[in-house]
């Protein structure tokens, strides 16, 4: 069976406050680099800037992940020991606000890694 399309189709197997967190992380990565190009990449929302990737997310049961790439994992590693970490990924719980002024600082930072 195809994985979603479309962010929106990926968005759409979401309802509750998991859709409405998602939908918040869209709008905050969105903001910051309005330039990028939306896809779905590993079977999750992807963003691509002069087609390279920026970050990733993706919705879980009990928590947001959220995907900056090494260098962005390297750059926010002291503020992201607060959250539960995988490999390149750091874990948002469902049971706490999202960082959103910080996943809009990773995104900045992905876009200068990116530009220079």
């Amino acid at each position: 069976m195809a994985g979603p399309a479309t962010v929106d189709d990926y968005l759409a197997g979401f309802d509750g406050d998991t859709r409405a967190r998602l939908d918040q992380m869209r709008a905050a990565i969105r903001a910051a680099a309005p330039d990028a190009v939306e896809s779905i990449a590993y079977g999750m929302p992807a963003y691509k800037l002069d087609k390279k990737p920026l970050v990733y997310f993706a919705g879980y049961a009990g928590h947001v992940g959220f995907y900056a790439t090494p260098n962005g994992h390297e750059a926010f590693a002291e503020e992201f020991s607060a959250f539960k970490q995988g490999k390149g990924s750091v874990q948002f719980p469902h049971t706490a606000p999202l960082p959103l002024d910080l996943v809009r600082r990773v995104v900045e930072f992905r876009i200068g890694a990116i530009r220079g």
